[in-house]
């Protein structure tokens, strides 16, 4: 009996001629075997004979020969070679997103909420670096020799999240401490990082997620309610000498506005105000609204 394998040579030919993975008949097949494992040999199930397939031997009971391991990295291998074109952006940048097996265990709102997760860490990357430029003298305060440095190093606990201390930081404690008028350290640092792990905790601490998970959509919306706030205080937190604690949006001699801090605040409000839509209609859970009062600077509970 002449066995039916997912050969990686024909993958990678079919994958060129595809427009979508599923093109691929043998990626197709191979698939749906994989997802409906063992509850396929507890229904009642007549599989077809493919054309090429010699009399009465099924597709079923001949792939039934070929080893797990193989099926899976010929679904990998297909997947990958017969994705569609990604989109280049201006900056050089592309939509492209890494294959792996693991995505066949997300579902599509799953990779929205990553999207979403990416779009708002990367609007956090941005305001850091426009704060450091702005208020040079507060990365000089944590010895580091540019403002570039300054941002890596409170970014870089992302790169293994799951074994930072910083995921234990008291996010509350640290974003009022930037607007302390005793405070004499990195006023840009701790504001930046008690962001940071705010907007972690709204997504549970994870940078993946997959089918059997959900985020709560309460902690997204107060997350957003919360931008709101800090964006207030950034701009109204004086000294006593009516001096701004941080420069942030401002109007120069010209009566130009620079308004680039308000509109990257504005991007975090309106991401996550969306993905905790997505939530609340997948989960079920209705959001509860809140009323802000900036003027008393109290955030929502995460």
């Amino acid at each position: 009996m002449e066995p039916c394998l997912v050969s990686f040579d024909k993958c990678r030919l079919l994958g060129e001629r595809a427009a979508h993975p599923l093109a691929c008949p043998d990626v197709r097949l191979a698939l749906s075997l994989l997802l409906a494992g063992p509850g396929l040999r507890r229904r009642r199930f007549v599989p077809a004979t493919r054309p090429d397939a010699p009399s009465g031997v099924s597709t079923v009971s001949r792939l039934k020969t070929l080893p797990i391991r193989l099926l899976i990295m010929g679904v990998a291998l297909s997947l990958a070679a017969c994705s569609s074109s990604s989109i280049q952006r201006r900056d050089g940048t592309s939509t492209a997103r890494p294959f792996s097996i693991t995505n066949l265990a997300k579902s599509d709102v799953d990779t929205i909420t990553e999207i979403h997760q990416k779009q708002t860490l990367d609007a956090l990357r941005r305001l850091t670096e426009k704060l450091y430029r702005r208020n040079p003298a507060e990365w000089r305060k944590g010895n580091c020799t540019s403002a570039e440095q300054a941002v890596s190093e409170i970014f870089a606990p992302l790169d293994h999240w799951n074994l930072s201390s910083k995921r234990t930081l008291n996010w509350k404690a640290s974003i009022f401490t930037a607007f302390r008028e005793d405070y004499a350290g990195d006023r840009i640092k701790s504001l930046m990082e008690g962001l940071l792990t705010m907007t972690m905790t709204a997504y549970d601490n994870k940078t993946e997620f997959y089918m059997l998970e959900s985020l709560d959509p309460q902690k997204l919306y107060n997350t957003a309610r919360n931008f709101e706030v800090v964006a207030w205080k950034l701009s109204n937190a004086k000294n006593a000498r009516g001096e701004p604690m941080l420069l942030s949006n401002a109007v120069d001699a010209n009566g130009v506005a620079n308004l680039s801090f308000e509109r990257e605040f504005g991007k975090l409000v309106a991401t996550q105000d969306l993905i905790a839509l997505v939530m609340e209609e997948k989960t079920n859970r209705a959001i509860r609204t809140g009323v802000i009062d900036t003027a008393t600077f109290i955030l929502f509970p995460i």
